[in-house]
């Protein structure tokens, strides 16, 4: 039953407790009421100008009188988008890598793009910033943020391991050499002197590695002597000696096993064509080449050193 409250004179609820505590029937101030008001009207229009209500209609589904839609936004973004873009790829089809190099705004605009490119097609293998992978067995896929690169780390070359794709072949040398020589070539392989023992050349390693066991980036045959290993990394965890017995070992499977030589205890060391494979344009091939050469130490002239005992990727 409603009452007049003592101390404020207005009438309540009939919830009173005590002489300062009720429960009051005086209106919510006049901008409030305002403020529903309005808003309870901007959800109608709001209602009535998105297609907010799912329910069907001789064309399928209210649509809203304002005719937006998702897709026509997106497309009006990418519109936006691509009209920036447009300057450059138009530019961009019919320069080389090294073209693009020489262009500062487009390196600029081609290196950011090759980041996205990056991202979703060689991050899987390579880590997200060239890092390279790690398995069980060792290097996965070969770092790409530095200066060693096994077919040579010029933009054409990168260039062209992208483009074309990267499969190394060593033989297995199983049936070819004895447990002492292969274990003789291993140790000296490990310790970055492979010319050390006569065996190098007596056995026609020299063929793919050289003389001086600095390989062929055109064969994309390993540098045996600055010490950088394509499916070996150092183990902080252990010491010198433990890293060594490792190194030798790993040089011992690659001798006697080979790489790419089908024989199932070898190295896989496989890089694909992503032009044969139509994964991506011509223009994307050069964006990521340009990327890879930019974050990656690529060189200018001076021929590089080549990393390991096989080819697995641009490196």
């Amino acid at each position: 039953m409603s009452e007049k409250h003592e101390a404020s004179g207005v009438s309540t609820t009939g919830h009173v407790w005590d002489d300062d505590l009720a429960d009051l029937t005086n209106e919510p101030p006049k901008w409030w009421m305002l403020g529903l008001t309005a808003s309870a009207l901007f959800v109608v229009v709001y209602w009535l100008y998105y297609p907010s209500i799912p329910f069907a209609t001789t064309n399928g589904f209210f649509k809203g009188i304002g005719g937006w839609t998702a897709i026509k936004e997106m497309e009006a973004d990418v519109g936006e988008v691509e009209a920036v873009r447009g300057k450059f790829e138009a530019r961009l089809k019919g320069m080389t890598p090294a073209a693009i190099l020489a262009d500062s705004e487009l390196t600029e605009y081609v290196t950011r793009s090759g980041k996205v490119l990056f991202g979703d097609n060689c991050a899987a293998c390579h880590g997200q910033n060239g890092i390279g992978t790690h398995d069980k067995e060792g290097l996965f896929a070969p770092i790409l943020n530095d200066d060693d690169w096994l077919y040579g780390g010029k933009i054409e070359d990168i260039h062209a391991s992208i483009e074309g794709g990267r499969q190394g072949m060593m033989m297995a040398h199983k049936d070819m050499l004895s447990a002492a020589e292969i274990d003789a070539l291993a140790n000296a392989v490990a310790k970055g002197q492979p010319t050390s023992t006569p065996l190098f050349a007596a056995k026609g390693c020299t063929a793919c590695h050289g003389e001086d066991g600095k390989g062929n980036q055109a064969m994309g045959s390993a540098n045996l002597v600055d010490k950088i290993w394509r499916f070996e990394v150092r183990n902080d965890k252990l010491n010198d000696a433990e890293n060594m017995k490792r190194l030798v070992e790993g040089s011992k499977r690659t001798i006697t096993y080979g790489v790419n030589s089908g024989d199932p205890q070898g190295r896989a060391a496989v890089m694909p064509s992503f032009k044969e494979a139509g994964k991506l344009s011509d223009t994307e091939i050069k964006k990521l080449a340009v990327y890879v050469y930019k974050f990656g130490g690529g060189q200018s002239d001076a021929p590089a050193a080549a990393a390991a005992p096989a080819a697995g990727a641009a490196k």
